[in-house]
């Protein structure tokens, strides 16, 4: 079981990932001020906060990689999703809070 505020270990993407990175794509595109035509879910870690916060590693082609923060509202708010962070990084860079 998560801990509230902790992270959770590393997990190799999944189908709710990549859902997540389809619809948070135009708005990272937006804050990175760059379109990317790969925009892939590789791995994400997972924080319970006044919802969930998403730190998920995005292929975005050859050796280019982002990490994506996005927060998903508890339910009783609305459920929305929204990117809170984005960086750039590289394949081996590990996956940390921002």
């Amino acid at each position: 079981m998560p801990m509230c505020r902790g992270l959770t270990e590393e997990k190799e993407a999944d189908e709710e990932a990549q859902k997540i990175c389809d619809a948070m794509k135009p708005l990272a595109e937006q804050r990175a001020e760059r379109n990317f035509e790969v925009f892939i879910a590789q791995s994400y870690k997972t924080q319970l906060v006044a919802g969930t916060n998403y730190f998920i590693k995005v292929h975005v082609g050859g050796s280019s990689y982002l990490h994506l923060r996005v927060w998903k509202k508890l339910p009783c708010y609305g459920g929305e999703a929204v990117v809170t962070g984005v960086e750039d990084h590289h394949d081996k860079d590990p996956i940390q809070p921002f």
